[in-house]
């Protein structure tokens, strides 16, 4: 493949990453491995993401500084621990194509019941669920950086305020991404090869992060909920499509 073809499907799944980073708590994430991963094999594509991942979680950070939910983030970030340790000693055990598949129909599913609800009022905080859902969130951020539809299934029954839940998704993200960093280079995922390419991809990282901050800005309440689901169906299709 040529560097002109890498870049026509490369340049748009960084500028999604941010986008999605920047202002829709990750919805639009899931697009962005399947597809670079048309551009490079799937290994590298993951390898690649992640320091992009990264930056993009730091680049948002200062926009929602100290507007996160903490009770949300104490149930969530000890099953993400739990997650990433579990990808982390069964690295290469699980079959990436039935994860990946898994995690789609919950995603469709997911979205399909939140149709059928016809408004429903917002949930409190379920420790065991959230607790269950974020660790499924590490394993799957882990091994596919796949965690999004999880986490957005712990955290849109809530119906929090559309800044504070971007806020909550950043940090659990920016958190759960350091912490990958670790094992990454411990089963040698970052090669010489693969941080050149992330470094040449990582100046359309903060264009879309602001991009996306501008047209949050512009959203209400309602829409932002919408695009957030839109952005799971499209996750859960998109891994379906992949994986099958």
């Amino acid at each position: 493949m040529t560097l002109h073809d890498f870049l026509l499907f490369a340049l748009p799944a960084i500028f999604l990453t941010g986008l999605s980073k920047g202002g829709f708590g990750g919805a639009l994430g899931g697009l962005a491995v399947p597809l670079l991963a048309l551009a490079t094999s799937p290994k590298q594509a993951v390898a690649v993401m992640l320091p992009i991942l990264c930056l993009a979680d730091v680049v948002g950070l200062k926009a929602y500084w100290r507007k996160w939910d903490t009770a949300n983030l104490r149930v969530m970030l000890p099953g993400a621990a739990l997650g990433i340790a579990i990808g982390s000693l069964t690295f290469g055990f699980f079959d990436e194509r039935a994860i990946g598949l898994l995690i789609g129909v919950i995603a469709i599913l997911f979205v399909g019941l939140g149709l059928i609800a016809s408004h429903p009022a917002p949930r409190p905080l379920h420790k065991g669920r959230g607790t269950l859902l974020s660790t499924l969130a590490g394993f799957t951020s882990f091994v596919a950086h796949a965690g999004g539809p999880p986490v957005m299934m712990h955290l849109m029954p809530q119906q929090l305020d559309k800044v504070r839940f971007v806020a909550t998704v950043n940090l659990f993200f920016l958190l759960t991404n350091a912490a990958k960093l670790f094992p990454y280079a411990a089963l040698g995922q970052f090669s010489r090869d693969n941080l050149l390419l992330s470094l040449m991809l990582a100046p359309i990282v903060p264009l879309g992060v602001w991009s996306s901050l501008w047209l949050q800005s512009r959203i209400n309440h309602l829409w932002f909920y919408r695009i957030a689901r839109l952005g799971i169906l499209l996750a859960g299709v998109q891994l379906i499509w992949r994986y099958l």
